[in-house]
C-alpha cells in the first residue's frame, strides 16, 4: 500500500530551528520566486477598460516580463485543471451511471476548438471584473486550462481503473474508505503517469498560447502581456528576428519551471513505483536534494505532510450494513441514466437537425461532412505514423530513467513548440517548391500532439516493475517475443491513453495546420480545420457552430467505436 502524506517525523518548527548552508542557499531563490509571482499577480489586476489598446512591444528587453505573465497563466490554469481532475476521476470511477454520461462529456470537451470555449466564455469572464484586466485573465486562462484539463483527467482515471487486482484486494481487507482510498492507493498509484500528463499539459498550452493570449472580443483585438501575443505580433508583422527570440525565451521559462518544479516533483515520486526493488537510476533533482537537507525546508514540509496525513481520518470506514450492496436500486438507477442519456442525445440530435434545415442548408452540411472526413483520414494517418515511431522510442527511454532526464526538457520544449512559429518555414517550402497544401500541411497537425503518446508510454513504461524485467530476462526473452509479451502489454493502457487525447488535439489543431498565414500569404488545405477558420475570420457564426458541431460528432463517433473499445481491452488487460 502506498503512503502519499509522510507523517511529521517531528513537531519542531522552522522557526525554532537554526538554519544550516542549503537554508541560505535555498532562501534567495524563495524569495525571488515568491517575489516575481506576487509582482507578476499585480499586473494581472491592473484597470482596463473594453477598447483600450493593448500594445505588445517586439523588444527583447520585455520577454522575461512577458515570460513571467504566461507562466502565471499556465501555472494558474494547471491548478484549476488539477482540480477539476481530481473530480472527474473520483466520480466517474466511483458511479457507473455517472461514468455513462462524464467520459462521452469529456470526449465532447475535448473535441470543441479553443477558438469555441473563448467565444463562449470571454464575454462573461468580462463581465464579471468590470473595468479591470483580470476579467480577460481570467478568459486566457479558462482558454489554457481546455488545453491542459482533457488530457490529466483521462490520465488518472485510466490509471485508477486500471489499478492491480492484488493492490485493490488490500484496501478492501483494510477496509479503507473511498476518501482513504483515494489518498492511499489510487492516487499514488497514478502520481508518475499523472505527472507525466501535467508536463504535457504545460507543453499543451504552450501549443495553443497564441490563440489564449491573443484574444478578439466584440470585433477589437485584446493581446495580453505574454509570449503568446509576443508571437502573434511578430507573425503579423513578418518578424522572423522577434520569433526567434521568443523560440529562446519559451525554451528558457520550459528549462526553469522544469528544474524548479517538474523535476523535484519526478524525483520525489519515483517512490510510488509499483515493485520492492528500486531501479538501477533513480530520477535526480538538485532543488529536491537541497530540500531534503534543509532544516527550514524539512521542517515545514513534516508540518505540512503531518496535516495532511490526519485528514485522511475525516471520513471513517462505514458499517457493512451501510456498503452491502443494493443490486435491485443499483440496476433501476443505471437504467434511469441510461434512458436519460438517450433522451438527451436524441434531443440534440433532434436540435442540431433543425439547426442545419433552417440556418445552414443541408448541401453545406454534406460539404462539411466531407470535409470532416478528410480531416479523420488525416489524423488517424498521422497518429498511426507516430505510434509507430514514438511506442518503441518512449519504452526506451522509460526503461532508462537517467535517459528520461536527459530528455524530458527537450521533450517539453519540442511538445511545447507552437505551430505558429514554423508558418515562415512552410509557406517559404510550400510556395517555392510548389507542394500540395493538402499533403504537407498534414504534418502540422501532430506536430504538437505527438508527443501525447511519446510522454504517456514513457510514463507506462517507467512504472514497469523491474523484477518484471528481470523475470524476462531469467526466462530468456529476447526481441519481438520480449516486446510481445512484456512491454507492449505494460504500456498498451498508457498507449491508448496518449493516443485518445493525441486524437483529439489533432482535431484541435487542424484549424491551425489547415490554414496557414504568415503575412499575406495564406496556404489552405482541404479539411474540417481550414472551414472554421475561415468561418471564423469571416465571423460567420451559422457555420462557426455547424463546424464545431460536425467535429464534435466525429471524435465522439470516433472515440465510441473505436477508441473506448481499446480502453476497454487495456481495463480487462490491467485486472
Amino acid at each position: 500500500m502506498f503512503e502519499l502524506f509522510t507523517p511529521g517525523r517531528t513537531g519542531r518548527s522552522f522557526l525554532t530551528t537554526t538554519p544550516n548552508r542549503w537554508d541560505w542557499a535555498l532562501l534567495p531563490l524563495v524569495l525571488v520566486v515568491l517575489a516575481l509571482a506576487a509582482y507578476g499577480a499585480m499586473q494581472m489586476a491592473r484597470p482596463f477598460v473594453l477598447g483600450q489598446p493593448t500594445p505588445i512591444s517586439l523588444d527583447p528587453a520585455y520577454l522575461p516580463y512577458y515570460l513571467l505573465r504566461t507562466i502565471l497563466r499556465m501555472f494558474s490554469a494547471m491548478g484549476a485543471a488539477l482540480l477539476f481532475t481530481f473530480a472527474f476521476a473520483v466520480v466517474a470511477t466511483r458511479w457507473k451511471s455517472a461514468e455513462k454520461i462524464m467520459v462521452p462529456l469529456l470526449d465532447v470537451l475535448q473535441s470543441v476548438p479553443i477558438l469555441g470555449f473563448q467565444a463562449i466564455a470571454i464575454a462573461p469572464f468580462i463581465a464579471l471584473f468590470p473595468g479591470n484586466l483580470l476579467g480577460v485573465e481570467c478568459a486566457a486562462v479558462f482558454a489554457i486550462f481546455t488545453s491542459q484539463a482533457w488530457n490529466m483527467a483521462f490520465s488518472l482515471y485510466q490509471s485508477m481503473k486500471t489499478i492491480p487486482p492484488e493492490l485493490a484486494e488490500a484496501a478492501r481487507v483494510f477496509r479503507l474508505s473511498p476518501w482513504q482510498r483515494f489518498w492511499r492507493l489510487e492516487l499514488p498509484y497514478a502520481m508518475p503517469a499523472l505527472l507525466w500528463n501535467m508536463m504535457m499539459s504545460m507543453s499543451g498550452g504552450w501549443f495553443f498560447l497564441v490563440a489564449a493570449e491573443a484574444i478578439s472580443v466584440a470585433g477589437q483585438d485584446i493581446k495580453l502581456p505574454g509570449i503568446g501575443a509576443y508571437i502573434a505580433v511578430a507573425i503579423e508583422q513578418k518578424q522572423g528576428s522577434a520569433i526567434a527570440w521568443a523560440i529562446a525565451a519559451m525554451f528558457a521559462g520550459i528549462l526553469l519551471y522544469d528544474q524548479l518544479f517538474f523535476r523535484p516533483l519526478l524525483a520525489w515520486a519515483d517512490k510510488f513505483r509499483f515493485e520492492e526493488s528500486q531501479g538501477e537510476h533513480a530520477q535526480q533533482s538538485w532543488v529536491l536534494d537541497w530540500g531534503r537537507r534543509s532544516v527550514w525546508i524539512r521542517a515545514l514540509t513534516d508540518r505540512m505532510w503531518g496535516a495532511l496525513a490526519r485528514t485522511l481520518g475525516w471520513f471513517g470506514t462505514r458499517e457493512l450494513a451501510d456498503v452491502a450492496p443494493r443490486p435491485a436500486r443499483f440496476t433501476l438507477s443505471t437504467r434511469a441514466i441510461d434512458r436519460i442519456v438517450l433522451v438527451l442525445a436524441l434531443l440534440g440530435a433532434w436540435r442540431f437537425i433543425l439547426f442545419i434545415h433552417a440556418q445552414v442548408g443541408w448541401g453545406e452540411a454534406l460539404r462539411v461532412v466531407g470535409l470532416g472526413c478528410i480531416t479523420l483520414v488525416r489524423v488517424m494517418l498521422l497518429i498511426g505514423l507516430a505510434s509507430l515511431v514514438w511506442v518503441p522510442a518512449a519504452v526506451w527511454i522509460g526503461l532508462r530513467p537517467r535517459y528520461a532526464q536527459a530528455v524530458q526538457a527537450l521533450a517539453q520544449f519540442l511538445a511545447a513548440f507552437p505551430v505558429n512559429l514554423m508558418f515562415p518555414i512552410v509557406v517559404y517550402a510550400l510556395v517555392h517548391l510548389h507542394l500540395n497544401p493538402n499533403i504537407w500541411l498534414s504534418p502540422l497537425m501532430v506536430f504538437g500532439t505527438q508527443w501525447y503518446i511519446l510522454f504517456n508510454v514513457v510514463a507506462g513504461a517507467s512504472t514497469l516493475p523491474n523484477e518484471l524485467r528481470l523475470a524476462a530476462d531469467n526466462l530468456g526473452l529476447t526481441g519481438w517475443l520480449k516486446w510481445k509479451r512484456v512491454y507492449l502489454p505494460a504500456v498498451f493502457p498508457s498507449f491508448v491513453t496518449g493516443a485518445i487525447t493525441a486524437s483529439g488535439g489533432s482535431w484541435n489543431a487542424s484549424i491551425v495546420a489547415e490554414y496557414v498565414t504568415w503575412g499575406k500569404t495564406s496556404l489552405v488545405a482541404d479539411g474540417l480545420g481550414s472551414y472554421i477558420k475561415q468561418m471564423t475570420d469571416a465571423g460567420d457564426f451559422h457555420r462557426i457552430a455547424l463546424g464545431i458541431g460536425v467535429m464534435c460528432v466525429f471524435v465522439m463517433l470516433l472515440n465510441r467505436f473505436f477508441w473506448r473499445r481499446l480502453y476497454l481491452l487495456a481495463e480487462d488487460r490491467g485486472r
